[in-house]
């Protein structure tokens, strides 16, 4: 898995992830059931040319979904608008 494509499947929009987003720097991903912390920081890094401070895993029945806080020097809001969340 070396495509950053592969590794982040799609952002995760939702009220709670919006509020993230603006509050606390952080966004949401649905991820491949295979990917690392490791694996998951270089794809959004290498996606966005930001530097990623810290990655949280959850599961749930939706899949695999990685909260990842941007790097304070960054703005998690200019990446979603990359993204085309906003």
């Amino acid at each position: 898995m070396n495509n950053p494509y592969d590794i982040l499947l799609k952002p995760f929009v939702t009220e709670k992830s919006m509020l993230q987003i603006e509050r606390e720097n952080k966004i949401w991903f649905i991820v491949n059931e295979k990917a690392t912390r490791n694996q998951i920081k270089k794809a959004v890094e290498n996606i966005s040319g930001m530097k990623v401070e810290d990655v949280n895993i959850m599961r749930d029945k939706e899949g695999k979904k990685a909260i990842v806080k941007i790097a304070k020097s960054f703005s998690a809001e200019e990446l979603a608008t990359k993204l085309g969340i906003f």
